[in-house]
């Protein structure tokens, strides 16, 4: 009988142990897209070659050294070395009448979730494609 109860529980908690982890697989997918949302910016040009230019001038401005720049696949790397490390990576590409723009960042090897320093990082891409669309250097 103590077998049987044993033998009982243990496999209740092991149905319950795989029940949260599908939960967690969920949760972990809605805070991804979330995420998505906060790193992604469409801009309303078309030319594809200014905007990564002005990603790399944008990730300089900001102390970043450009580590790859691939105008192909649209993508710019970037690390910052300051008693920390933080790689962003931009992703520039096609989109309907646009472009949508998207940073990826971390700080060490954690992702970087805070919208603060995505909103500045869009903010001084902004200006720095207002300047280029105005000519001025």
């Amino acid at each position: 009988m103590k077998y049987l109860l044993i033998t009982m529980t243990t496999f209740a908690l092991l149905l319950t142990g795989c029940a949260t982890t599908n939960q967690r697989v969920l949760d972990s997918e809605q805070s991804q897209v979330q995420l998505r949302s906060i790193q992604t910016r469409t801009f309303e040009t078309t030319d594809k070659d200014k905007t990564l230019r002005a990603v790399i001038a944008t990730l300089q401005d900001l102390g970043f050294v450009i580590d790859k720049a691939d105008e192909t696949l649209g993508t710019v790397t970037g690390t910052k070395l300051n008693r920390y490390t933080i790689k962003m990576t931009v992703t520039v590409r096609s989109h309907n009448n646009g472009v949508l723009v998207r940073a990826n960042g971390q700080y060490n090897i954690t992702p970087i979730t805070d919208p603060i320093i995505y909103q500045n990082f869009f903010t001084s891409l902004e200006k720095a494609m207002f300047l280029q669309a105005n000519a001025v250097d």
